[in-house]
């Protein structure tokens, strides 16, 4: 796999850098603002480093003058459309997927919809009524998803409020503990965690897919806790090589079902009878050099710097003509 590093010339002037952010992932988003600015630092590039904190005043200030926008960002308020949208109405090209394609992959009811009419498995799931009694919810639940679920947000990255629970009590008390924000519930597939990362090359918008990477935790749940604590990751992974193929095809027709642009991240859960289902797409994956992405990027024989020149070269592109 051949990727050119970036000319520094090409980008002499108006490069912002995007980081940090408001939403539950600023923290991961920071470690992933300081990776990039370091690569392109060494790349002979001078990027203006701005954290999304401020209100929308100081961030058109801070936006003056720029060009061109890498995100190094995640979560609410950055890889749902709104960021992607506000460069938009300003002119300023984007690393990533476009506003629609953001919106709807970040929203995973919207997403499993649109994957699953793709003909892509998915785990059967339900949107949450918070509103309900809990107990008639906890049942409701039960009876259509089966004993073991998954309980999570709607639309937030990275694991956050994942929760795992087991028969109508657990349910019930999950529900009773997840307070705010609207929730969804999954049939839980007990199984490995599995990632694959998609580059689309600018050229011809073929498709490739990055090494499969997995991850193991203590207790078998991938959670957003798990991620920070405990994790170990191996790429490439001990999987068949059918079951890799079958990974590889799938994350490269998800992304096209969502209408993804450049790069992304899917997961997956294999279960033990060699079932594959598909879970989320990440648009805005985590950048740091222990990320998934950079892992699997390495795997493929990618340097940090490759892989950095291959996401701003996606910023090129009239947006005007992607989802």
């Amino acid at each position: 796999m051949q990727v050119k590093l970036i000319n520094p010339l090409d980008y002499q002037e108006g490069l912002a850098l995007i980081t940090g952010g408001w939403s539950a992932e600023r923290h991961r988003a920071l470690l992933s603002g300081q990776a990039v600015l370091g690569a392109m630092n060494g790349m002979g590039l001078s990027p203006r480093l701005i954290d999304l904190q401020g209100g929308t005043d100081s961030l058109l200030k801070q936006l003056d003058g720029v060009h061109t926008a890498f995100l190094a960002i995640a979560g609410r308020g950055a890889e749902d459309g709104r960021l992607q949208g506000f460069l938009e109405t300003l002119g300023i090209n984007y690393t990533g997927s476009g506003v629609m394609a953001s919106a709807v992959a970040m929203h995973k009811p919207h997403a499993k919809a649109v994957v699953a009419a793709a003909g892509i498995p998915t785990p059967a799931g339900t949107v949450i009524h918070t509103d309900a009694p809990v107990q008639a919810e906890a049942s409701r639940l039960e009876g259509l998803l089966g004993p073991d679920v998954v309980i999570k947000p709607v639309n937030e990255g990275c694991s956050v409020g994942l929760r795992i629970a087991s028969g109508l009590p657990q349910i019930a008390e999950v529900l009773t503990e997840t307070e705010g924000g609207a929730l969804m519930a999954e049939v839980y597939h007990r199984g490995r965690s599995i990632s694959v990362g998609v580059l689309a090359w600018e050229a011809d918008g073929m498709l490739t897919t990055l090494p499969p990477l997995e991850a193991q935790t203590p207790d078998g749940v991938y959670t957003h806790e798990a991620k920070q604590n405990g994790a170990v990751y191996h790429c490439p992974t001990a999987l068949t090589y059918g079951i890799e193929e079958v990974l590889c095809e799938t994350a490269m027709a998800a992304h096209v079902a969502l209408g993804l642009h450049s790069y992304s991240r899917h997961d997956f859960v294999v279960t033990a009878e060699d079932e594959v289902f598909w879970l989320e797409a990440n648009t805005l994956p985590w950048l740091s050099h222990q990320g998934n992405l950079a892992q699997m990027a390495h795997a493929a024989g990618l340097s940090y710097e490759q892989l950095i020149s291959h996401i701003l070269r996606g910023a090129r592109t009239d947006r005007r003509a992607q989802p």
